[in-house]
Formats: structure tokens, C-alpha cells, sequence
């Protein structure tokens, strides 16, 4: 059901201890536990959070 204006983002490393930035950004895509999977708008500003946390977070 996946559109092509839309992302899906799987958060799957843990973002403890990372710098706070990076937590922030990971709770601004709606990500709260591992495995946890959102579909987002696919924008420049939601691709740049992806990019930002790219180690922490799985694009499928």
C-alpha cells in the first residue's frame, strides 16, 4: 500500500547513548522502541532526518 510520496523507517539500534541531537531526531520521525516501523511523507526535511540518524534507523 506503500505510495511513492511515502518512506517507511524502521528504527533498529538502540538510540542510547547517542548525542542528544540524534535522540531528538529519532522521537521527530515517531520512532519510540526498536523494531518500531512509520510511514512517513517522503520530503527533503524528513529525508534529512533519515540521513541525520542513518546508523540508527533502516529505510524499507
Amino acid at each position: 500500500m506503500t505510495t511513492s510520496n511515502t518512506v517507511k523507517v524502521k528504527l533498529v539500534r538502540s538510540p542510547i547513548g547517542c548525542k542528544e541531537s540524534h535522540r531528538a531526531t529519532v522521537r521527530g520521525l515517531g520512532l519510540r522502541k526498536l523494531g518500531h516501523v512509520r510511514e512517513l511523507q517522503d520530503t527533503p526535511a524528513v529525508r534529512g532526518m533519515i540521513n541525520k540518524v542513518s546508523y540508527l534507523v533502516q529505510v524499507i
